[in-house]
């Protein structure tokens, strides 16, 4: 999702919205995400500032592996986008991540999945205002 502001007053509604109430939601020490515990099961973190990248289940290494792999795609492939459209590169991502070696799926797997997702659906060109 893209997010003009990281300020909490924007990100709690959007966290709400998004995050069931029963979870327990782990993040880094930044300021914004300290009040999490009182909309969820709990909130823990760990501190980047500190060196301390993990702590028994207390961890962010799934998300920063996520992001590693987008930025790596957004700089070595694709380059640019617009803000526009940020939420379906993001998307393609979160696919590939799903769906990597790691995850127990190879290059046919991956191409199946994603041309099932296609059935059905009809894709014409339009002007952008109708695909943002």
């Amino acid at each position: 999702m893209v997010v003009d502001s990281l300020k909490a007053a924007d990100l709690l509604p959007i966290l709400r919205e998004n995050i069931v109430s029963e979870v327990i939601v782990y993040t880094d020490e930044a300021g914004q995400y300290k009040n999490l515990g009182k909309d969820f099961a709990g909130h823990d973190f760990v501190r980047h500032g500190a060196g301390e990248y993990g702590r028994g289940v207390v961890h962010t290494n799934t998300i920063e592996g996520y992001f590693s792999i987008f930025k790596r795609g957004m700089k070595g492939t694709y380059q640019h986008c617009a803000k526009k459209q940020l939420h379906r590169y993001t998307a393609e991502f979160a696919f590939r991540y799903s769906n990597r070696i790691a995850a127990g799926f190879d290059d046919q797997g991956r191409a199946h999945l994603a041309l099932a997702g296609i059935k059905g659906k009809r894709l014409t060109y339009r002007s952008t205002n109708s695909i943002g």
